[in-house]
């Protein structure tokens, strides 16, 4: 038997990523940055996705954006955001459509899962 002729590959040229320079600020820059995006409702993941695309990297300065949050006390968990956003869109799915039973079970589930994170938490 013969063997079969394996097709040749083609090499193919590396194309260099394009990366964003990062850019030099204080330390008190970063944090009304913070602030500021803090201020239009987004949470801290959001607003390192946010500082990223622009050049900015919160592993070069001292303090993490969500320590940033707690101290100007404008932190909100993440977690416990979803969950509420979530239960709210079901709450009002359900209140118009009330033959919907998997609609009310998803409620009754959602409610206590908020409950749980608010006990883990410590939230009232």
């Amino acid at each position: 038997m013969t063997e079969k002729k394996k097709p040749k590959e083609e090499k193919t040229e590396k194309k260099e990523k394009s990366t964003v320079k990062t850019k030099k600020i204080t330390q008190a820059e970063f944090e009304k940055k913070v602030i500021k995006l803090a201020d239009e409702g987004l949470t801290s993941e959001k607003i390192g996705e946010k500082l990223r695309q622009e050049g900015i990297h919160s592993n070069d300065f001292k303090k993490k954006i969500s320590q940033i949050l707690k101290e100007k006390e404008k932190y909100v968990n993440p977690d416990l955001k979803n969950v509420e956003a979530k239960l709210e869109k079901i709450k009002t799915h359900f209140g118009s459509n009330k033959q919907d039973k998997r609609a009310k079970r998803e409620k009754d589930r959602f409610f206590s899962q908020l409950r749980k994170l608010k006990i883990y938490h410590k939230v009232e």
